[in-house]
């Protein structure tokens, strides 16, 4: 056994301590500076209702299906619209692709895929807690008939990341409601 391997472990022992205790100073002058500028990591969305309907989807709207989804996390979602505390009413649910460019044989280059929603929240008795809202989101995506299957993941991914930003903005909207 040699000399540097005796004294090895207790000298990284020291180190790591100073190194430690170091790194301890650091991460608090870090969390004082934060503390001090008003930083505050972003909290779920309370709603301030107990329960919701959700009206005027297609039977099987996949925007309904997260919107259920993601209320669900925090309050009643009901099918009753008469004993819910608020009213969710889908006035348009819309996914639109349209050909933005083309070749000169016809064959599609570039296409738009559009997410459209509009809604309005009212209480069962006719009181308006949140006008008429349209939100409409779009993609651009290229298109090759080589990669067709591909193209047609990627179109399908692009929706549901929209849908999921629609679902993001209809809760910051809900959560604003105190009815």
């Amino acid at each position: 056994m040699s000399w540097s391997e005796v004294g090895a472990p207790e000298h990284r022992r020291r180190s790591a301590l100073r190194l430690g205790s170091g790194g301890v100073l650091a991460a608090l002058a870090a969390l004082a500076a934060l503390a001090g500028c008003g930083f505050e990591l972003r909290q779920p969305l309370q709603l301030h209702f107990s329960s919701i309907a959700l009206t005027g989807f297609a039977a099987r709207s996949p925007l309904a299906g997260e919107l259920r989804r993601t209320l669900g996390a925090q309050t009643r979602v009901l099918d009753d619209p008469a004993r819910a505390e608020v009213v969710l009413e889908a006035l348009a649910d819309r996914r639109e692709r349209s050909v933005v460019a083309s070749t000169a044989a016809a064959q599609v280059r570039e296409l738009t895929l559009r997410l459209a929603f509009d809604f309005r929240v009212h209480t069962p008795g006719g009181r308006e807690l949140v006008p008429k809202v349209s939100l409409l989101l779009s993609r651009d995506l290229s298109y090759s008939e080589t990669f067709a299957l591909a193209k047609e993941e990627e179109q399908d991914a692009l929706f549901r990341e929209m849908q999921t930003d629609i679902v993001a903005q209809v809760m910051r909207r809900l959560a604003a409601i105190h009815p």
